[in-house]
């Protein structure tokens, strides 16, 4: 029996750098080891759902979202991980590989902060601390990002097992300014040029943006512990597909999917 392959999921340049060194264009699959592909996907949900189906077009047999997440929860700081058990969706419950969670989560540091419950999906950046905690009011997740839900929701379609790595990179009481969008690229990458006006006519404080390269350096900082403990096939060759399911509430869609 061939050994499995997992197929990672990353949006930005700055958390694909904890995987590999190597530079490369969104939407191409880089071999990072030789169970594991890469695809960049860049922010956002379609580019999390074209990453996904690339990679399945591949014939990945497992997908895993690794990155940062924003906390939805005051307790959760900049370099906590979380591993979430489920993953919120639109109302939809959607359940992680447990066991294939477990196995990554045994070989974790103990001086690592690593939160589990649930991971939001959200269709947009979360700009104030009040978008935050009304996010995690409605779905009762404790951070939010904008490609994991979409990642998963693929993986449950497709019956693959699934789970999610991600380090906060933004606390409860700080996010970045709605300005900040307009001159990043969906990899994560800055328009340094016309970044600069926004500093200097205070629309991006300077504050502001040294807080934001601090977070994202505790969040790099985590993730590449995890990549150094676990290794680049992220235990996957153990996973099964027994897995993959979508809980509902809807009672009609459950017996559909058992018939």
């Amino acid at each position: 029996m061939s050994d499995s392959i997992v197929g990672i999921v990353s949006a930005l340049k700055s958390e694909a750098s904890c995987l590999m060194k190597l530079r490369f264009p969104l939407f191409k699959i880089a071999r990072i080891a030789p169970t594991t592909r890469l695809c960049l996907s860049g922010m956002g949900n379609e580019g999390a759902l074209k990453a996904s189906e690339i990679l399945h077009e591949y014939e990945v047999d497992a997908l895993l979202s690794f990155g940062v997440a924003a906390a939805l929860d005051n307790k959760l700081v900049p370099g906590d991980l979380v591993v979430p058990e489920m993953i919120y969706l639109n109302g939809i419950q959607m359940p992680v590989t447990l066991e294939w969670r477990e196995r990554v989560i045994r070989l974790l540091p103990s001086y690592l902060t690593v939160a589990g419950g649930t991971l939001a999906g959200s269709p947009a950046p979360l700009f104030s601390r009040q978008e935050k905690l009304k996010l995690g009011e409605e779905t009762g997740a404790c951070a939010a990002d904008m490609e994991t839900a979409i990642v998963a929701a693929f993986a449950a379609q497709k019956d693959i097992p699934f789970i999610a790595i991600r380090a906060i990179v933004d606390p409860l009481e700080f996010s970045p300014p709605r300005a900040l969008l307009d001159v990043v690229y969906a990899d994560g990458t800055t328009d340094i040029v016309r970044l600069i006006p926004l500093l200097f006519n205070g629309s991006v404080p300077f504050k502001t943006l040294f807080h934001l390269g601090m977070g994202m350096y505790a969040a790099r900082s985590t993730l590449t512990k995890v990549v150094e403990k676990v290794g680049l096939s992220f235990k996957s060759e153990l996973t099964d597909r027994s897995h993959a399911y979508v809980q509902t509430e809807n009672k009609e869609a459950a017996s559909e999917r058992t018939d």
